[in-house]
């Protein structure tokens, strides 16, 4: 694995010698470079530096440009304005960047982070015997693709899916199958849509009884009781819906082309024991107090309608605990157990000021601190064309099986209709692939915190930012490379390049940088945008500079050859971080 300077890095590193240099009292000062349009750089740090020094920026400006060594890396400098500095980066040094890159293999060129940590990434959960609805995308699509972007800079990662799989709702439902013995079959017996199936069945049947039958109510909520205190009939009956649940849950993120493993799936349950340890802890510290019999948490800054504090409820009157005692309980384990350094909940915005307050808790607590952080990647809602929550057209919860199946069939017609030599088998495999493609490209472009609206027609088009264009754009690269009749892609640093080869071949040394800057911020977004803008750029390259045909000097087809293929591998990485497959043919 080789590690390649960006040549952002190497002309920052130029210029802040020269600088040094031409003012020894500016040793260490940034002179903020910056991509431009009038060249490929543009350095304006000089005006805060000569104002900061007394100085006369044209003049630094002009001391600075003597200073610099160039080694063959610029092309050209210039002083402009009032202490601009232009920067132009010579053809010779983007080839032999790119081809450092090149040789890289998978990971171009792009080292790991110099002290990666153990991330513990909280997202995609669903509820046990619930259907998976729209509501569940992003969580799942969002938090599928950090993973990808920190396991490449080098970060151990860790996915927990805190499924609901606790609470009253289980009494009712226990209580059910015990009266209606055999209506779950084993979950080894069932695929993913008759384990719904059987849940949707079972849990409809059993709240028509809970709601109409008083006499069931009370049974139902004494077998809540034997479900926390471990009875083990109870808890064997419990296990029969988690593990249904779990063949669903499968089903429905092997459709949306993600790995969820089974032992990363530690649902609310799994605290259960250490949420009475969790609330002695808090309130031995002094972090928690009782309030009128409840264990609570006040914050001076957040209060409610009345100007009184509200408070976070940790354990219950009653003696029972909520959801703040299992995510607190969730912390212990992750930064105790797991040795987490960072952790990311991917959880809708609306959880924020509750987020906000367990976060709070757990650093009075000293659980977190300056070396562990927890950040909330706080999402918004998905809405329709109207620009509401998006719903069915009866006004009901759109069904996130539905939605997939509804991408994936408008995705086979795009697909045929552009498909040449594709067997309808594989037409309905790139369907499959551009379909889910489109639907995480649509959210994962958006910034999380925002909403978007849910429009399948924009989703699957080749024209515009989505996955499509993108996904066509590298199996265009496939396509020429197929075509190259025999030519092998060769870097050839002595040629001049045409402006289109110029600026392909910047931003595709770019790439690194982006990653490590949209990882840093849990910005997927920013990864989605350069690559967008990656797609572009080939296409005003394929439109200017012949590759095959007409057919060049033989030094500037392996060359052009050259920057195709690396066009190639990077967008096949990128999607890739995302989660998002790029086929060869489409």
């Amino acid at each position: 694995m080789a590690s390649v300077t960006s040549l952002t890095a190497s002309v920052h590193a130029r210029l802040s010698a020269a600088l040094t240099s031409a003012l020894p009292e500016a040793a260490g000062a940034d002179p903020l470079l910056r991509r431009s349009d009038r060249a490929d750089y543009q350095a304006n740090g000089i005006l805060a530096l000569a104002k900061k020094n007394k100085a006369n920026p044209r003049e630094l400006a002009t001391q600075v440009v003597a200073q610099i060594e160039n080694g063959g890396l610029l092309a050209d400098i210039e002083v402009s304005g009032p202490g601009f500095l232009n920067i132009t980066v010579s053809d010779k040094a983007i080839i032999e960047t790119l081809a450092a890159r090149y040789a890289d293999g998978a990971r171009l060129g792009v080292p790991p982070k110099d002290k990666p940590g153990v991330t513990v990434i909280d997202y995609a959960q669903p509820n046990v015997a619930k259907e998976m609805h729209v509501g569940h995308l992003r969580s799942a699509v969002i938090g599928d693709a950090l993973r990808g972007m920190l396991d490449f800079t080098g970060e151990q990662t860790i996915g927990r899916h805190h499924i609901g799989d606790w609470g009253t709702q289980f009494g009712m439902l226990i209580q059910y199958l015990i009266e209606h013995p055999g209506e779950l079959a084993p979950a080894d017996e069932v695929d993913g849509e008759q384990a719904m199936s059987n849940l949707n069945r079972v849990y409809k049947a059993s709240r028509a009884v809970f709601d109409s039958d008083e006499e069931f109510k009370e049974r139902a909520r004494k077998r809540v009781v034997a479900l926390q205190s471990g009875d083990e009939e109870t808890l064997r009956l419990w296990q029969q819906f988690v593990d249904e649940s779990k063949v669903y849950f499968h089903s429905v993120f092997e459709k949306l082309d993600m790995e969820v493993r089974d032992d990363e799936i530690v649902g609310e349950s799994a605290y259960n024991d250490l949420m009475p340890e969790t609330a002695r802890m808090l309130e031995e510290s002094g972090v928690a107090v009782r309030s009128e019999g409840a264990l609570v948490v006040f914050f001076d800054e957040i209060r409610g309608k009345d100007d009184q504090p509200v408070p976070l409820i940790v354990q219950k009157a009653d003696g029972g605990f909520g959801y703040a005692a299992s995510d607190l309980s969730a912390i212990r384990n992750r930064v105790f157990d797991l040795k987490a350094t960072d952790l990311i909940y991917v959880v809708d915005v609306r959880q924020s000021l509750h987020f906000k307050m367990v976060f709070e808790t757990a650093r009075r607590a000293g659980w977190l601190t300056d070396e562990v952080t927890a950040h909330n990647m706080g999402y918004g809602t998905v809405l329709g064309a109207d620009g509401k929550p998006f719903k069915t057209r009866e006004g009901e919860t759109v069904k996130l099986e539905d939605l997939l199946d509804e991408a994936i069939s408008r995705a086979a017609e795009v697909v045929r209709e552009k498909a040449r030599d594709l067997t309808e088998e594989e037409i309905q495999e790139r369907a499959a692939q551009v379909g889910i493609g489109a639907v995480k490209y649509a959210d994962l472009s958006t910034s999380p915190n925002r909403d978007y609206k849910f429009d399948l027609d924009q989703m699957v088009s080749l024209n515009g930012d989505t996955s499509v264009y993108i996904q066509y754009a590298y199996a265009r690269c496939q396509s020429i490379l197929r075509k190259s009749e025999g030519d092998t892609p060769v870097a050839h640093p002595e040629l001049e390049l045409a402006p289109a080869e110029r600026a392909l071949g910047l931003h595709l040394d770019a790439f690194g940088e982006t990653v490590f800057e949209a990882t840093a911020e849990y910005a997927p977004h920013k990864i989605a945008a350069y690559l967008y803008q990656l797609a572009t750029l080939l296409t005003k390259f394929y439109d200017q500079c012949p590759v095959i045909k007409p057919r060049p000097e033989q030094d500037v087809v392996e060359n052009r050859l050259f920057l195709v293929d690396l066009t190639a591998r990077t967008l096949h990485k990128g999607m890739a971080l995302l989660g998002i497959r790029t086929p060869e043919r489409l």
